[in-house]
Protein backbone atom coordinates (compact mmCIF):
# COMPACT_ATOMS: atom_id res chain seq x y z
CA UNK A 1 0.00 0.00 0.00
CA UNK A 2 2.73 2.34 0.64
CA UNK A 3 5.26 0.82 -1.63
CA UNK A 4 5.01 4.50 -3.61
CA UNK A 5 6.45 6.19 -0.65
CA UNK A 6 9.38 4.25 -0.11
CA UNK A 7 10.13 4.72 -4.13
CA UNK A 8 10.06 8.18 -3.29
CA UNK A 9 12.23 7.87 -0.23
CA UNK A 10 14.77 5.89 -2.51
CA UNK A 11 14.88 8.12 -5.18
CA UNK A 12 15.52 11.55 -2.64
CA UNK A 13 18.29 9.74 -0.50
CA UNK A 14 20.41 7.40 -3.40
CA UNK A 15 19.12 10.12 -6.58
CA UNK A 16 19.18 13.54 -5.48
CA UNK A 17 21.34 13.30 -2.80
CA UNK A 18 23.40 10.44 -3.58
CA UNK A 19 24.24 8.15 -0.73
CA UNK A 20 25.36 4.96 -1.52
CA UNK A 21 22.99 1.73 -0.43
CA UNK A 22 24.51 0.44 2.82
CA UNK A 23 25.81 3.67 4.19
CA UNK A 24 24.47 4.84 7.88
CA UNK A 25 23.41 7.82 7.07
CA UNK A 26 21.50 6.92 4.07
CA UNK A 27 19.72 3.92 5.59
CA UNK A 28 18.61 6.12 8.70
CA UNK A 29 17.66 9.03 6.11
CA UNK A 30 15.39 6.95 4.03
CA UNK A 31 14.06 5.39 7.05
CA UNK A 32 13.11 8.96 8.59
CA UNK A 33 11.46 10.43 5.15
CA UNK A 34 9.53 6.65 4.66
CA UNK A 35 8.19 6.37 7.98
CA UNK A 36 7.67 10.04 8.59
CA UNK A 37 5.69 10.07 5.63
CA UNK A 38 3.41 6.78 5.74
CA UNK A 39 2.85 7.57 9.79
CA UNK A 40 1.76 11.33 8.99
CA UNK A 41 -0.79 10.02 6.12
CA UNK A 42 -2.19 7.21 8.42
CA UNK A 43 -2.67 9.68 11.39
CA UNK A 44 -4.44 12.57 9.81
CA UNK A 45 -6.77 9.70 8.36
CA UNK A 46 -7.24 8.02 11.24
CA UNK A 47 -7.67 10.94 13.64
CA UNK A 48 -10.15 12.25 11.22
CA UNK A 49 -12.72 9.36 11.13
CA UNK A 50 -12.21 9.37 15.50
CA UNK A 51 -13.03 13.11 15.16
CA UNK A 52 -16.53 11.99 13.71
CA UNK A 53 -17.18 9.13 16.20
CA UNK A 54 -16.26 10.95 19.02
CA UNK A 55 -18.69 13.74 17.85
CA UNK A 56 -21.43 11.44 17.99
CA UNK A 57 -20.19 10.19 21.55
CA UNK A 58 -19.26 13.18 23.26
CA UNK A 59 -17.78 12.78 27.00
CA UNK A 60 -20.34 13.94 28.95
CA UNK A 61 -22.83 11.50 27.58
CA UNK A 62 -20.49 8.55 28.67
CA UNK A 63 -19.76 10.11 32.10
CA UNK A 64 -23.02 10.40 33.14
CA UNK A 65 -24.41 7.00 31.97
CA UNK A 66 -21.79 5.51 33.36
CA UNK A 67 -22.38 7.27 36.67
CA UNK A 68 -25.94 6.07 36.72
CA UNK A 69 -26.66 2.68 35.31
CA UNK A 70 -25.83 -1.07 36.66
CA UNK A 71 -23.60 -2.75 34.03
CA UNK A 72 -22.97 -5.94 36.12
CA UNK A 73 -19.22 -5.31 35.35
CA UNK A 74 -19.84 -4.37 31.98
CA UNK A 75 -18.84 -1.05 32.37
CA UNK A 76 -15.54 -1.63 32.95
CA UNK A 77 -14.98 -2.98 29.40
CA UNK A 78 -17.43 -0.07 28.20
CA UNK A 79 -14.75 2.21 30.15
CA UNK A 80 -11.82 0.83 28.72
CA UNK A 81 -13.22 1.07 25.05
CA UNK A 82 -14.22 4.92 25.86
CA UNK A 83 -9.95 4.84 26.38
CA UNK A 84 -9.99 3.25 22.90
CA UNK A 85 -11.93 6.79 21.26
CA UNK A 86 -9.90 9.24 23.24
CA UNK A 87 -6.50 10.93 22.12
CA UNK A 88 -5.31 11.08 25.31
CA UNK A 89 -1.29 10.29 26.35
CA UNK A 90 -1.40 9.43 30.35
CA UNK A 91 -0.57 13.24 31.80
CA UNK A 92 -3.69 14.40 29.29
CA UNK A 93 -6.16 11.89 30.61
CA UNK A 94 -5.83 12.37 34.27
CA UNK A 95 -8.01 15.51 34.32
CA UNK A 96 -10.62 13.76 32.46
CA UNK A 97 -9.79 10.64 34.81
CA UNK A 98 -10.42 13.72 38.04
CA UNK A 99 -13.79 14.67 35.93
CA UNK A 100 -15.04 10.62 36.23
CA UNK A 101 -14.11 10.40 40.08
CA UNK A 102 -16.59 13.58 40.71
CA UNK A 103 -19.12 12.27 38.59
CA UNK A 104 -19.77 9.09 40.74
CA UNK A 105 -18.28 6.85 38.19
CA UNK A 106 -16.46 3.86 40.31
CA UNK A 107 -12.63 4.21 41.50
CA UNK A 108 -11.90 0.89 39.30
CA UNK A 109 -13.96 2.00 36.22
CA UNK A 110 -12.22 5.12 35.86
CA UNK A 111 -8.55 3.06 36.16
CA UNK A 112 -10.04 1.07 33.39
CA UNK A 113 -9.93 4.18 30.85
CA UNK A 114 -6.54 6.05 32.55
CA UNK A 115 -5.13 2.76 31.41
CA UNK A 116 -6.58 2.10 28.11
CA UNK A 117 -6.86 6.04 27.34
CA UNK A 118 -3.28 6.46 26.55
CA UNK A 119 -2.34 2.75 25.20
CA UNK A 120 -4.88 2.28 22.64
CA UNK A 121 -6.25 5.75 20.89
CA UNK A 122 -6.83 6.26 17.10
CA UNK A 123 -3.02 7.51 17.05
CA UNK A 124 -1.56 4.34 18.18
CA UNK A 125 -3.94 2.23 15.95
CA UNK A 126 -2.77 4.20 12.86
CA UNK A 127 0.76 3.60 14.09
CA UNK A 128 0.57 0.08 14.72
CA UNK A 129 -1.15 -0.77 11.61
CA UNK A 130 1.68 1.13 9.59
CA UNK A 131 4.40 -0.36 11.17
CA UNK A 132 3.62 -3.51 12.56
CA UNK A 133 0.61 -4.51 10.53
CA UNK A 134 -3.12 -5.22 10.89
CA UNK A 135 -2.75 -8.94 13.04
CA UNK A 136 -0.77 -7.06 15.41
CA UNK A 137 -2.54 -4.20 15.44
CA UNK A 138 -6.19 -6.35 16.56
CA UNK A 139 -4.15 -8.22 18.87
CA UNK A 140 -2.63 -5.36 20.65
CA UNK A 141 -6.15 -3.29 20.92
CA UNK A 142 -7.60 -6.29 22.24
CA UNK A 143 -4.83 -6.81 25.29
CA UNK A 144 -4.52 -3.45 25.19
CA UNK A 145 -8.74 -3.01 26.12
CA UNK A 146 -8.10 -6.36 28.62
CA UNK A 147 -5.39 -4.93 30.27
CA UNK A 148 -7.46 -2.03 31.33
CA UNK A 149 -10.65 -3.98 32.15
CA UNK A 150 -8.81 -6.32 34.21
CA UNK A 151 -6.81 -3.80 35.97
CA UNK A 152 -10.11 -1.69 36.58
CA UNK A 153 -11.84 -4.82 38.20
CA UNK A 154 -8.90 -5.93 40.58
CA UNK A 155 -8.27 -2.18 41.58
CA UNK A 156 -12.55 -2.05 41.95
CA UNK A 157 -12.10 -5.54 44.27
CA UNK A 158 -8.76 -4.07 46.28
CA UNK A 159 -11.66 -1.19 47.72
CA UNK A 160 -9.30 1.70 47.85
CA UNK A 161 -11.50 4.64 47.70
CA UNK A 162 -9.77 5.10 50.94
CA UNK A 163 -6.86 5.99 49.89
CA UNK A 164 -8.49 9.27 47.89
CA UNK A 165 -7.07 12.76 48.65
CA UNK A 166 -9.71 14.55 51.10
CA UNK A 167 -10.25 16.62 48.76
CA UNK A 168 -11.45 14.38 46.45
CA UNK A 169 -13.62 12.81 49.22
CA UNK A 170 -14.51 16.90 50.20
CA UNK A 171 -15.59 16.81 46.31
CA UNK A 172 -17.81 13.71 46.41
CA UNK A 173 -19.62 14.87 49.33
CA UNK A 174 -20.88 18.18 48.25
CA UNK A 175 -21.18 16.49 44.07
CA UNK A 176 -24.46 17.00 42.95
CA UNK A 177 -25.10 14.93 39.72
CA UNK A 178 -26.66 16.26 36.45
CA UNK A 179 -30.34 15.70 36.12
CA UNK A 180 -30.35 14.40 32.45
CA UNK A 181 -28.73 11.53 31.39
CA UNK A 182 -28.37 12.61 27.78
CA UNK A 183 -28.46 15.84 25.84
CA UNK A 184 -29.86 15.54 22.41
CA UNK A 185 -28.22 16.95 19.76
CA UNK A 186 -29.48 17.29 15.93
CA UNK A 187 -26.32 18.25 14.24
CA UNK A 188 -25.40 17.15 11.30
CA UNK A 189 -22.62 16.19 10.17
CA UNK A 190 -22.18 18.76 7.95
CA UNK A 191 -22.63 20.99 11.05
CA UNK A 192 -20.21 19.19 13.12
CA UNK A 193 -17.63 19.44 10.36
CA UNK A 194 -15.20 22.38 11.50
CA UNK A 195 -15.31 21.86 14.94
CA UNK A 196 -14.20 18.01 13.80
CA UNK A 197 -11.87 19.90 11.84
CA UNK A 198 -10.49 22.16 14.41
CA UNK A 199 -9.95 18.99 16.55
CA UNK A 200 -8.00 17.40 13.86
CA UNK A 201 -5.71 20.07 13.56
CA UNK A 202 -5.05 20.63 17.54
CA UNK A 203 -4.25 16.85 18.02
CA UNK A 204 -1.84 16.78 14.92
CA UNK A 205 -0.18 19.88 15.99
CA UNK A 206 0.03 17.93 19.39
CA UNK A 207 1.66 15.01 18.33
CA UNK A 208 3.01 15.55 14.97
CA UNK A 209 6.72 16.91 17.61
CA UNK A 210 7.07 13.29 18.93
CA UNK A 211 6.44 11.37 15.59
CA UNK A 212 9.21 13.29 14.04
CA UNK A 213 11.48 13.02 17.27
CA UNK A 214 10.23 9.11 17.67
CA UNK A 215 11.19 8.75 13.72
CA UNK A 216 13.90 10.29 13.78
CA UNK A 217 15.56 8.43 16.83
CA UNK A 218 14.33 5.39 14.83
CA UNK A 219 16.28 6.21 11.97
CA UNK A 220 19.31 7.08 14.13
CA UNK A 221 19.07 3.74 15.42
CA UNK A 222 17.89 1.78 12.22
CA UNK A 223 21.40 3.29 10.37
CA UNK A 224 24.00 3.06 13.34
CA UNK A 225 23.13 0.41 15.48
CA UNK A 226 24.21 -3.31 14.54
CA UNK A 227 21.85 -6.41 14.34
CA UNK A 228 22.00 -8.21 17.46
CA UNK A 229 22.95 -5.37 19.75
CA UNK A 230 19.75 -5.26 21.55
CA UNK A 231 19.09 -9.23 21.10
CA UNK A 232 22.08 -9.93 23.51
CA UNK A 233 20.21 -8.17 26.54
CA UNK A 234 16.63 -8.98 25.32
CA UNK A 235 16.02 -11.74 24.02
CA UNK A 236 13.56 -14.45 23.79
CA UNK A 237 15.74 -17.09 26.08
CA UNK A 238 16.03 -14.01 28.38
CA UNK A 239 13.24 -15.19 31.32
CA UNK A 240 13.43 -11.47 33.05
CA UNK A 241 13.66 -9.54 29.70
CA UNK A 242 9.97 -8.88 29.61
CA UNK A 243 9.68 -7.50 33.29
CA UNK A 244 13.19 -5.82 32.87
CA UNK A 245 11.89 -3.76 29.49
CA UNK A 246 8.49 -2.72 31.72
CA UNK A 247 10.47 -1.45 34.59
CA UNK A 248 13.05 0.40 33.28
CA UNK A 249 10.13 2.46 31.11
CA UNK A 250 8.05 3.39 34.00
CA UNK A 251 10.67 6.68 34.62
CA UNK A 252 10.49 7.90 31.26
CA UNK A 253 7.75 9.84 29.51
CA UNK A 254 6.44 9.62 25.69
CA UNK A 255 2.91 9.31 23.91
CA UNK A 256 2.06 6.49 21.65
CA UNK A 257 3.24 8.79 18.45
CA UNK A 258 6.83 9.28 19.81
CA UNK A 259 8.08 5.65 21.28
CA UNK A 260 6.03 3.57 18.74
CA UNK A 261 8.72 4.53 15.98
CA UNK A 262 11.24 3.43 18.44
CA UNK A 263 9.58 -0.07 19.00
CA UNK A 264 9.60 -0.66 15.43
CA UNK A 265 13.57 -0.34 15.49
CA UNK A 266 14.39 -2.58 18.62
CA UNK A 267 12.03 -5.32 16.86
CA UNK A 268 13.83 -5.18 13.74
CA UNK A 269 17.21 -5.16 16.01
CA UNK A 270 16.38 -8.56 17.34
CA UNK A 271 14.53 -7.82 20.57
CA UNK A 272 10.93 -9.71 20.72
CA UNK A 273 7.67 -8.23 19.82
CA UNK A 274 6.04 -8.84 23.43
CA UNK A 275 9.55 -7.12 25.19
CA UNK A 276 9.06 -4.13 23.05
CA UNK A 277 5.77 -3.61 23.67
CA UNK A 278 5.84 -3.84 27.60
CA UNK A 279 8.23 -1.44 27.58
CA UNK A 280 6.05 1.03 25.12
CA UNK A 281 3.46 0.32 27.27
CA UNK A 282 5.30 1.00 30.39
CA UNK A 283 6.83 4.23 28.97
CA UNK A 284 3.21 5.32 27.68
CA UNK A 285 0.87 4.34 30.11
CA UNK A 286 2.97 4.81 33.52
CA UNK A 287 5.05 7.57 33.88
CA UNK A 288 6.66 9.84 36.74
CA UNK A 289 4.70 12.98 35.07
CA UNK A 290 1.11 11.07 35.56
CA UNK A 291 2.40 9.92 39.06
CA UNK A 292 2.63 13.82 39.98
CA UNK A 293 -0.70 14.43 38.64
CA UNK A 294 -2.43 11.68 40.41
CA UNK A 295 -1.19 13.26 43.82
CA UNK A 296 -4.03 15.52 43.17
CA UNK A 297 -6.68 13.05 43.78
CA UNK A 298 -4.54 9.88 44.79
CA UNK A 299 -2.24 9.36 47.82
CA UNK A 300 1.00 7.91 47.37
CA UNK A 301 -0.05 4.52 48.39
CA UNK A 302 -2.64 4.49 46.04
CA UNK A 303 -0.38 5.79 43.16
CA UNK A 304 1.79 2.55 44.42
CA UNK A 305 -0.79 0.09 43.83
CA UNK A 306 -2.58 1.16 41.16
CA UNK A 307 0.96 1.26 38.99
CA UNK A 308 2.46 -1.86 40.79
CA UNK A 309 -0.96 -3.68 39.03
CA UNK A 310 -0.56 -1.72 36.27
CA UNK A 311 2.94 -3.63 35.47
CA UNK A 312 1.78 -6.71 36.47
CA UNK A 313 -0.60 -6.66 33.43
CA UNK A 314 1.45 -5.48 31.43
CA UNK A 315 4.58 -7.86 31.75
CA UNK A 316 1.68 -10.50 31.65
CA UNK A 317 0.82 -9.03 28.57
CA UNK A 318 4.25 -9.23 27.08
CA UNK A 319 4.67 -12.77 27.79
CA UNK A 320 1.60 -13.46 26.10
CA UNK A 321 2.64 -11.57 23.49
CA UNK A 322 6.18 -13.50 22.50
CA UNK A 323 3.98 -16.32 22.98
CA UNK A 324 1.57 -15.46 20.09
CA UNK A 325 3.48 -13.70 17.74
Amino acid sequence: MFDWIQQIADWLVYDVLNLDKGQHLAEALNFFIYDSSKILILLFVVIFFMGIVNSYFPIDKVKNYLSRNKLYGLEYLIASLFGVVTPFCSCSSVPLFIGFVRGGIPLGVTFSFLITSPLVNEVAIGLFVGLFGIKTTIIYVISGVLLGTISGIILQKLKLEHLLTPWVKEVLANAQRDQDIFQIENQTLRQRLPVIWAEVVKILKGVIPYVIIGIAVGGLMHGYIPEGFFEKYMSKDNLFAVPMATILAVPMYSNASGILPIVQVLVAKGIPIGTAIAFMMGVVGLSLPEAMLLKKVMTMKLITVFFGVVILCIITSGYLFNIIL
